[in-house]
């Protein structure tokens, strides 16, 4: 039997220990990951600027009663 798995060595490895395609230097699996942490932050980052704040402009004084 031909053993046709290389070694260890020769292998470049992910942060999660994945085996890396030739020219990659994350795995599919953390490129997600990260692309979906920069996506979190900017959306915090836009929630935080519009908390407390009315998406609309009032455009008539408040009815009395």
């Amino acid at each position: 039997m031909i053993n046709h798995i290389r070694p260890i060595d020769d292998t470049p490895a992910c942060g999660c220990s994945a085996v890396l395609e030739e020219g990659r230097f994350a795995c599919r699996k953390c490129l997600a990951r990260e692309r979906w942490t920069r996506r979190q932050a900017a959306r915090r980052r836009t929630a935080d600027r519009r908390r407390g704040q009315v998406r609309r402009a009032r455009t008539a004084p408040p009815r009395r009663g």
